[in-house]
């Protein structure tokens, strides 16, 4: 059967994460699956001043001053139609800056330096007529349809509601709004967001998830990881970043206190309270460090029960976490937070409302007979969440929007 995608199109993607970012990214996922049928350049974030101070040895930072200081090529062939931009600009830090008149005017002079670069990148590798793909970067990608001639359609991808971080909380939810209001259409992962975006841009629409299967089926089985040898089980695992403004850290506490049994198994990155937390002081939890994304499935394989202990707050409570899918493809019980986007896996994970339900239900999933047909069903329905079928949807409904025009 012929896929179901947007082809013969040029097409420009924009967002928060760098292609040479650790962990997996929707972005990314999206950009590699778009190349497959068309000429794809894909925007890593350019420098900007308090990071260059900051963070002046990390990798991804000298990636982009070599490139800055024309020491190596600012674009990169990854694939015969997928090209990477390393951005020859430094950018002003500007989300400090309280007032909205000062911020837009300082913020659209980062958008002209970032479109001069962008501008020159598209007339390099002869781009016409360009689709601008813009993964929640409302404040980098701001003025871009206005600074950018080749570009003839947006689409704006909202999979989270960024807007509502502490970071971006100042200026986002002005800046979002007006972003919407200029795409030719928004697409989201959840029907929360799609509520959310309909509100600014009537052509708003619920692509739903997308997810990378194939790196879940190997030509021989797993391994377990040597990180977790010698871990007893039953294993409670969680994998992903562990940020305090997505997880609740309390509920792992009250997870770990209560069931000294069990093993809380935490793998990926953590940020400052994670790291300062009083689950590195009890004994039946491990941190086993970040890992890269073809090892995720390795990891979940041996857990017995997996977990999205998620905090509910304005970022994550129309959240579709992409993990879900990689646990239940696995056949995995999963026990998350309850929120109104998880109403789509009802009847295929257990959701809790409060710390003490975690308990219970982690119980629950634990007693689960291993071969019933309750895990097949889990992982057909994971398999119902592909990028071809995400990002077919999204094609189903520019197209029609196109044709209409």
């Amino acid at each position: 059967m012929e896929s179901k995608m947007i082809k013969g199109r040029d097409i420009l993607v924009v967002g928060l994460q760098p292609w040479d970012i650790a962990i997996g990214s929707n972005c990314k996922n999206v950009a590699k699956e778009l190349s497959q049928f068309n000429r794809v350049l894909y925007i890593n974030r350019a420098l900007d001043r308090i990071t260059l101070i900051r963070s002046k040895n990390d990798p991804k930072v000298q990636t982009r001053l070599k490139s800055l200081k024309k020491e190596t090529d600012d674009i990169n062939q990854i694939g015969p139609t997928f090209w990477t931009l390393d951005p020859r600009t430094i950018l002003e830090s500007v989300n400090w800056i309280p007032f909205a008149p000062v911020f837009d005017f300082v913020n659209r002079i980062n958008n002209k330096r970032m479109a001069r670069q962008i501008n020159q990148a598209l007339d390099r590798l002869g781009f016409k007529n360009v689709l601008l793909f813009n993964d929640n970067e409302f404040y980098r990608g701001q003025y871009l349809t206005e600074l950018l001639p080749a570009v003839t359609d947006c689409i704006y991808y909202s999979r989270d509601n960024i807007a509502t971080h502490p970071f971006f909380i100042r200026h986002g939810k002005r800046l979002e709004p007006s972003l919407m209001r200029k795409a030719t259409m928004v697409v989201t992962n959840s029907d929360y967001l799609e509520d959310y975006g309909r509100r600014h841009n009537p052509e708003t629409y619920n692509i739903l998830q997308g997810c990378d299967f194939e790196r879940f089926f190997p030509s021989t089985p797993f391994t377990r990881p040597e990180e977790m040898a010698g871990i007893p089980g039953p294993i409670i695992g969680y994998m992903g970043a562990l940020i305090v403004s997505r997880l609740d850290i309390k509920i792992l506490e009250h997870i770990a206190a209560s069931r000294p049994q069990w093993s809380v198994v935490l793998v990926g990155p953590q940020d400052g309270t994670f790291r300062k937390s009083r689950l590195h002081k009890m004994p039946n939890v491990y941190f086993l460090g970040n890992t890269t994304e073809v090892r995720v499935p390795q990891f979940i394989q041996f857990f017995d029960v997996c977990l999205n202990p998620q905090l509910v707050n304005g970022m994550t409570i129309g959240n579709y976490p992409r993990k879900l899918d990689e646990y239940l493809v696995l056949e995995k019980p999963v026990v998350v937070t309850e929120t109104l986007a998880m109403k789509m896996f009802d009847g295929y994970i257990y959701q809790c409302k409060t710390k003490e339900d975690y308990v219970e239900n982690i119980e629950k999933a634990l007693a689960e007979d291993p071969n019933s047909e309750m895990r097949k069903a889990r992982r057909e329905f994971a398999l119902t969440h592909t990028w071809e079928t995400s990002l077919g949807k999204m094609t189903t409904h520019f197209q029609a929007l196109k044709q209409a025009q």
